[in-house]
């Protein structure tokens, strides 16, 4: 940029107008880092828009509850409150059934992309950027038809099977791509000559929160489907990483961790990983016993509602495995009867205590690019709800990867859901296919297979 206006008269015509432009305007280069000459590295007050910090909503009677501690020990008791208080929800919720779990993750989505959104605007809303929030919150509602739709036309076969809705799912990912093409050139006529590179800022920011937000929490609703239990134990773990992390670090952390995260400690770091571990380990033990909790997800047409019962796979049935000699002679055991799935437990709760964090650590370094505590005050004690959810959009990243890579097998539901829109003459003959192939396994007897 400095190169540019050394040139002056220079170079094209185009980049003449658009330097006069800027040098007229000075709008759009105000407030970022390393543009203006004599700009220090990211530590001056000026690389930064000011936004407004966010108020303490701690409920008054807890405030005279806790009037006569010190501000440390007072945070101490109105966080583990607020957790204990999150903690038992999200076990109501969990009553409540798949349908809730859906809705509360969709509520979640829509608050943690506003609350990104929303600093964005309080950093930018000085230039009145035409059409911002009308688009990032219409880019959201595209998003999220395109994910659902994904969605209801997997795992609801009643759509499948009913003539109107037949057309949405044979072509909702030409109608997503069109709703979307619709806000692009929404956008591209937004566009003001002052304020360019501020508009593409901003949508580059819209398109960053959807990934990180949005695509996520789509993965998270798929891990349901799995099975409630890949659902509720990554989550646990991570909450219950967050809790020992904070203890260990309370009461024993010394030792400074991270500068992006100054609080943050090698005692509750290592003392979180170890606490996890044994958590996730006697918690699969617990829910690995339920169908509720390890049958897939599964939409039922005719009673329309959600059926959790299946005979569970070998991953949930007891099994012996023999311990390796030199653990035999230290507790005299020689097998151990477990669960498949706790050892699966391990490498979860594994991420989640030494991946999961930088989560954590990533969304620090994003509020003190702003210069601000929290994404927003909805949580007292805690912050926004993106404060508590950064590890586990992460963490519900990696589940999904580990059960399309070491877990899930071949769909027989998926399977029979596409062959069912199907025309008839190519049922016909996939039964036709199937028939044959079965009676020269001796699956299918042959005196059968003719009187069929």
């Amino acid at each position: 940029m400095t190169e540019l206006r050394r040139r002056g008269g220079g170079g094209d015509p185009d980049s003449t107008e658009n330097i006069s432009d800027k040098e007229a305007d000075g709008d759009d280069k105000l407030c970022f880092p390393g543009e203006a000459e004599g700009d220090t590295e990211g530590d001056s007050k000026a690389d930064t828009p000011d936004v407004p910090p966010s108020t303490d909503n701690t409920p008054q009677c807890l405030n005279k509850a806790l009037e006569g501690l010190s501000s440390r020990w007072r945070n101490w008791w109105v966080r583990g409150i607020l957790s204990l208080t999150m903690i038992i929800g999200f076990f109501l919720i969990i009553y409540l059934g798949p349908i809730m779990l859906i809705l509360v993750v969709m509520g979640v989505q829509i608050k943690c992309f506003h609350e990104i959104i929303t600093i964005g605007y309080r950093v930018y809303h000085s230039y009145e950027l035409p059409w911002f929030r009308t688009l990032s919150w219409y880019f959201l509602i595209c998003v999220n038809y395109f994910f659902y739709g994904e969605t209801v036309a997997d795992y609801f076969a009643l759509v499948q099977r009913e003539e109107p809705l037949q057309f949405l799912v044979r072509y909702h990912r030409f109608i997503s791509f069109a709703l979307y093409l619709a806000g692009f050139c929404m956008f591209v006529l937004s566009l003001v000559k002052k304020h360019y590179r501020l508009q593409f800022y901003m949508f580059a920011w819209t398109h960053v929160t959807l990934l990180i937000v949005v695509t996520q929490s789509h993965l998270v609703i798929q891990n349901l489907f799995e099975g409630m239990i890949w659902f509720i134990l990554p989550i646990s773990t991570v909450i219950c990483n967050d809790i020992m992390a904070y203890l260990f670090g309370f009461f024993f952390g010394k030792t400074p961790l991270i500068k992006l995260s100054p609080k943050k400690t090698w005692e509750g770091f290592i003392g979180g990983f170890f606490a996890t571990v044994v958590f996730s380990f006697l918690f699969a033990y617990l829910l690995s016993q339920y169908q509720y909790f390890v049958c897939p997800v599964e939409y039922n047409s005719e009673t329309n509602r959600f059926a959790v019962e299946c005979d569970p796979s070998n991953l949930f049935v007891m099994q012996e495995y023999t311990l390796p000699a030199a653990v035999q002679n230290v507790i005299r055991w020689k097998t151990v009867n477990l669960y498949p799935f706790q050892i699966h437990s391990i490498a979860l709760s594994s991420f989640a205590s030494l991946i999961g964090p930088f989560g954590g650590f990533f969304a620090s370094g994003f509020k003190r690019a702003f210069k601000i505590k929290d994404f927003a005050d909805t949580i007292p004690g805690h912050g926004g709800i993106m404060d508590r959810f950064d590890c586990q959009y992460l963490m519900a990243t990696f589940v999904h990867v580990y059960i399309a890579s070491f877990i899930r097998g071949p769909n027989p539901s998926k399977v029979l859901q596409q062959l069912l829109v199907l025309q008839p003459e190519q049922q016909l003959s996939i039964f036709n296919t199937l028939r044959n192939h079965l009676r020269e396994k001796g699956v299918l007897p042959p005196a059968v297979a003719e009187a069929q």
